[in-house]
This record gives C-alpha cells, structure tokens and sequence, in this order.
C-alpha cells in the first residue's frame, strides 16, 4: 500500500523554527523521512533545534536569517538549494502577536507586526517559490490563524488579525498563480497553542474564561494536534489540495 504521507527524499524548509511551532512543525516533517532546513534569527537555539533533529535520522541545516530582510532570505534560501540541491516543502511560520489598541498603536507598532505575520510570509514564499518552478514542483504550508477569520471580543489585536487575515489571502493567490508549475499552497488556523509567544496569554484567567465561551472544546490546543495538519499539506496526499485554510481550533470559529 502507498504511503501517501512519506517525505523520504524530500527536503522541508521550516522558518521560526527556533522555538514553539517551529520547532514541533520541523521535528513532524523529520518523523516522515524529510531532511529539514531550520531558520530563525536566535543561531543558539537553532543549533539546539539541529541536534535534536538529526538525533531522529535525518539530516538538518542551520541558516540563521532575519525574515523581514529581504536580502537575507534570499542568501538563506540559496544556501539550503546549495546544500540539498532542492526545496520542496515550506513551512512559512515566523510570526508575532501583540495586543496593542488600534488608536493608540504606533505606526511603527503596526508594521512591526505586518512585516513578520505578512511581508516576511509573501518575500519567503517569493524567493522559495523561485526554486519550486524551476523543478516544477513544490508544497507551501503558511501559517494563518483563527484570527485569519475572526477577531475576539475585548481583544486590540487589530494588526495581528489584519496581518494574518492577509496571509488568508495571499495563500488564495499564490495558489491560483503556481498551480500550472505544480505548486500547491495551502494554511492552516490554529487557535491558541503552547508555545512561547502565548505563554503569558494561555496561563491568565481571562484567557481560560476566554476558552470556555468562545472554544467549543473548552481548551486550548496540546502539543502534536497540528502535526497530522502540516503532513498532509506537505505531503503527495494533498496533491489536489491547494488555495485551502485548515482551522485547527477546537471549534473556535464555529461560532
């Protein structure tokens, strides 16, 4: 029987991989066979991140690099196409989340926020996606959120859902695009999940009645609930899939 969901042969590029999803999104890929590329700006814990990746067999490749620099994801790119000849599955996950009021925010606070959640999502995309028409081939996973599609009551996360319903978008068009060189692109919305950025947000008590309103299963995500999300939309078992938003919410947003 085919197993549609092995990545041996493969080579998967994670950003944000240094902590938090990023990490536990690299170590899935890793457990279905892929060699990984990690990149994020913290090069200490992308070493920490690479030696617990080739513990699992396979092989792993640091490139530090900041996101919202241009230059620099085109150098990190080009150095993981040197080291494994090929890029075929991104996983476009840096990101950040603040809560600032929309009419007391910063212009500089809001385009802190839109330059990691969407520039750095659409220049990552950008210059990997140039490696994946060239082999006619290639699987992106973006990194949306509930609030892709929802706000929360009470909450000012104006630029986080602004940013992030852009990445929404950007997955649609991006699909439509490369579609003819055999490139699908699809996101995923995850709720609220352990991680470092949420961590001083999912231990609040306002956040646990936040979770008992709005999440039909009560709770916030656990670790792995994602992983079988990002197998599939890097894998040949979604080869028809592209331009699709996966919530992953415990039923959040449908309601």
């Amino acid at each position: 029987m085919t197993n549609y969901f092995d990545l041996k042969g493969r080579v998967a590029l994670v950003t944000g991989a240094s902590s938090g999803l990023g990490v536990q999104f690299a170590k899935a890929l890793a457990n279905q066979g892929a060699d990984i590329a990690i990149t994020a700006r913290r090069t200490d814990r992308l070493e920490q991140v690479k030696q617990e990746i080739e513990a699992m067999g396979v092989r792993c490749l640091a490139v530090p690099c900041d996101v919202t620099d241009s230059k620099q994801i085109a150098t990190m790119v080009n150095t993981v196409k040197k080291e494994f000849g090929r890029i075929d599955i991104l996983v476009n996950n840096a990101g950040v989340g603040k809560g600032i009021p929309a009419a007391t925010q910063t212009d500089e606070e809001w385009l802190s926020t839109t330059r990691i959640n969407l520039d750095a999502v659409y220049y990552v995309a950008r210059e990997v996606g140039k490696v994946m028409i060239e082999q006619n081939y290639g699987k992106i996973v973006n990194l949306g959120s509930i609030h892709s599609m929802v706000a929360m009551a009470g909450s000012p996360i104006s630029a986080y859902c602004a940013s992030k319903g852009g990445v929404l978008m950007l997955t649609k068009a991006l699909a439509n695009e490369w579609a003819q060189h055999n490139i699908t692109v699809n996101a995923i919305g995850p709720a609220y999940f352990p991680s470092e950025m949420t961590q001083s947000v999912i231990t609040t008590d306002a956040f646990k009645l936040a979770v008992q309103a709005y999440c039909p299963m009560g709770r916030p995500g656990k670790p792995g609930e994602l992983d079988g999300a990002v197998i599939y939309f890097a894998s040949d078992a979604s080869s028809y899939t592209t331009g699709q938003y996966l919530a992953i919410d415990g039923g959040w947003t449908t309601i």
